[in-house]
């Protein structure tokens, strides 16, 4: 296989460092260049933004295909992002364990809509959960007749807390790279980032301190895997 880093000044492990910063934190493209330079590595923030495009989703997925097999309770919510000041709609899916499941940007919220996210939820070979919950947006219950006629569909906005949470670190990005420029650009930034902030950025509230770290621990090997970077014992 060849190297995707060759031709770059940098090595790998700084590349995947910046991309690691920018993506799992509320940094912008110049605070990362900051920290870079703390550290003796200087690099303008335009080659940091080609570095997350190159290598962004290359790493999301990885990561995707490292994750644990997905929960069986699903929940799903849509949020509105503005696109050069026109309403589009990024739908997104959460298992119970908060993972992030899968994002996908669009026009509307029409049953049309949430068809093809449940067809991209399903893609790859992933099995149909037990249960999903919505909100009382009657477009879910419309692609769920033909979709997942089997699964239990719980419709309340009260039960879906674990997705509304989810959606707080895209708020932050949407504000700080002031609004996305195209369809293309959002979803293929939002896929890597919900991937790799989800990755890094445990529930630690929900567990002891003690397995919080273990899970860090191990955490960080799977990144340093994905992104080839060699582990010094």
């Amino acid at each position: 296989m060849p190297e995707p880093h060759r031709g770059f000044r940098f090595p790998r492990e700084i590349i995947a460092h910046a991309v690691w910063l920018y993506h799992c934190f509320s940094l912008s493209l110049r605070d990362v260049e900051l920290i870079l330079a703390a550290r003796g590595v200087t690099v303008s923030y335009e080659s940091i933004r080609d570095w997350g495009i190159r290598f962004g989703r290359q790493y999301a997925a990885a990561l995707k295909r490292r994750r644990p097999r997905p929960g069986d309770k699903w929940h799903l919510d849509e949020v509105f992002i503005r696109i050069r000041g026109k309403i589009h709609y990024l739908w997104r899916a959460v298992d119970q364990n908060g993972v992030v499941l899968d994002i996908l940007v669009q026009k509307h919220r029409d049953t049309n809509a949430a068809k093809r996210f449940f067809q991209k939820l399903l893609s790859g070979g992933t099995e149909a959960p037990r249960v999903i919950v919505t909100d009382k947006l009657k477009s879910y219950a419309a692609a769920k007749r033909d979709i997942l006629p089997k699964v239990e569909h719980r419709q309340s906005r009260y039960l879906n807390n674990r997705i509304k949470v989810s959606h707080q670190p895209t708020r932050r990005r949407e504000r700080q790279m002031q609004r996305f420029k195209s369809i293309r650009q959002a979803q293929r930034f939002l896929s890597a980032h919900s991937r790799m902030h989800s990755h890094v950025q445990l529930r630690r509230h929900l567990i002891p301190a003690v397995d919080y770290r273990s899970f860090r621990d191990a955490a960080f090997r799977v990144w340093r895997d994905v992104a080839r970077i060699a582990i010094t014992e």
